[in-house]
């Protein structure tokens, strides 16, 4: 094999190997040093190739990365999609092919304007284009921000940067490490191990930084239920009371806690099809001086449809109420809530056909739920990911993030640990308590610091009871967003930008 061919084979191979490596860095493998590797790889094969090259290596790095690292959600399209396996595997390649335009994107940019091997084009620009790309993919058709490379590093000293930039400027830690050891490689320029060395030092000090302080007359003592309902079965009009009773039968042993909390979508039917059922949980709980939270479906009228968060009992109206407090899910997801294009898509498969694919967005915006004189910022299952949708929402009020969830359509596979590890992230952001109520797992509750302090075991029914402490203050993230980084990365670019101007001169 000549020299030509073995180059043309191996790299896109090399690619597509280091991106895989790098989706083993998050849950639940947890290999956090295999981020720096897959990013330390990409940018060594991008070296010296013309921007179609690169844009070739982005997009083989990507197929890598996505193709292992979202593998999971074939689980749903092959279980419950109505296609067969061959047609879930080809949807899912789609998926990750697109997902990997946006590396190639990257590739491409950086070697169509920045070509030289510079100091600038790895310790500013690659870090630069390399956060504009994952905001791309974060943002473009309602978005994907899944597998951002700072979640990974959630139990490392990284993680500390999490509460002044978010996952961002823990994602553009990791590519600035990554860059100058790149740099490094090429050039031998051993000044450019002083990067690495100072953001890892900083990172350790930031750890002594308490950004809030817990609030220890504001303790609540919560109770997720935890029904481990077989989703396949969950539907049908025979199971719908069995599901019912085992709720409730699991909430009458816990109502001592303040509040109970049933995760996404607990209750099989819309809510106007339960009134009596609802009012008798309302009443109980007002009875037992509770409150409870639960995850239902609304259609205010024929042609609306939400999935929504419903608060009964202690410190809330009497039901029915029409200024009952709701929270009505903003952040669809494409394909399981919503279908783009649908009128060319549904008549296509079933797959564009999934139960309940048909849900009408609530506000960015809404009041915090109230139950019991607490107060909880709501995410509804994939809207953990959003992290300025979950900051924007905080009021001084706020004492918890809750978030319910259902990932029983994802089997056993990595995705619910994924969906996990993000919603930790979303705790240490913002200096608040989460707590994650799920169908069958992972249903947890973190302290302030994302770290998990209860859980209850995947795929088994019970209860989670645990008494939670409340903060006070705000991290820089929360005051801020992402506002600095916009101003750090422009900045980047242009003096970027200035220098390779001043070469061509």
């Amino acid at each position: 094999m000549s020299h030509s061919n073995y180059s043309r084979f191996t790299r896109p191979l090399m690619a597509v190997f280091s991106g895989a490596i790098g989706s083993f860095s998050f849950a639940p493998y947890a290999w956090w040093p295999l981020a720096f590797f897959s990013l330390y790889f990409l940018f060594l094969l991008l070296h010296q190739r013309s921007a179609k090259q690169a844009f070739l290596t982005g997009l083989f790095w990507g197929l890598g990365f996505f193709g292992h690292g979202v593998y999971w959600i074939h689980v749903s399209i092959d279980t419950f999609g109505g296609v067969p396996k061959v047609v879930s595997i080809l949807l899912m390649g789609l998926l990750s092919a697109y997902l990997a335009l946006y590396p190639a994107l990257f590739g491409c940019v950086l070697n169509r304007y920045f070509p030289r091997a510079s100091a600038q084009r790895y310790l500013l620009v690659i870090p630069a284009l390399w956060l504009i790309s994952e905001w791309l993919r974060g943002w473009v058709f309602t978005g994907f921000p899944w597998l951002w490379l700072g979640y990974s590093q959630i139990d490392t000293p990284l993680a500390n940067y999490a509460p002044i930039g978010g996952v961002e400027l823990v994602t553009l830690a990791i590519a600035v490490i990554s860059a100058a050891m790149t740099y490094l490689t090429l050039q031998r320029q051993w000044l450019a191990l002083l990067i690495p060395f100072g953001i890892y030092g900083v990172a350790v000090c930031l750890n002594a930084v308490q950004w809030v302080s817990p609030q220890p007359a504001r303790q609540t003592t919560v109770a997720l239920v935890q029904g481990n309902i077989d989703q396949a079965l969950k539907w049908r009009p025979s199971e719908r009371w069995p599901t019912l009773m085992k709720y409730a039968d699991y909430t009458q042993e816990n109502w001592d806690a303040d509040i109970i909390i049933w995760p996404e979508a607990a209750i099989p039917a819309f809510e106007h099809e339960l009134p009596e059922y609802l009012s008798t949980l309302d009443g109980l709980a007002r009875e037992n001086h509770s409150a409870l939270l639960t995850g239902i479906l609304s259609r205010p009228d024929k042609q609306t449809f939400y999935n929504s968060i419903l608060a009964l009992g202690q410190g809330t109206p009497a039901y029915p109420s029409a200024n009952r407090p709701k929270y009505e899910k903003h952040h669809l997801l494409p394909f399981g809530e919503f279908v783009p294009f649908e009128q060319w898509l549904r008549p296509l498969a079933p797959l564009f056909n999934l139960p309940m694919s048909s849900f009408s967005p609530g506000p960015y915006i809404q009041p915090n739920i109230q139950a019991n004189g607490r107060f909880f910022v709501a995410a509804l299952c994939y809207e953990i990911v959003f992290n300025e949708q979950i900051r924007e929402n905080i009021t001084d009020q706020t004492d918890f993030l809750l978030t319910l969830s259902n990932d029983a359509w994802f089997g056993r596979s990595i995705g619910p640990l994924q969906h996990m590890e993000i919603a930790r992230m979303r705790a240490l952001e913002l200096g608040i308590p989460l707590i994650r109520s799920t169908n069958n797992g992972v249903t947890a509750i973190t302290d302030y610091r994302g770290k998990i302090t209860y859980r209850l075991p995947q795929f088994e029914a019970g209860v989670l009871k645990a008494t939670l402490t409340p903060t006070q203050g705000e991290t820089p993230y929360r005051r801020l967003g992402s506002w600095p980084l916009y101003g750090w990365i422009a900045l980047s670019l242009c003096l970027g930008l200035l220098t390779r101007r001043s070469r061509d001169e």
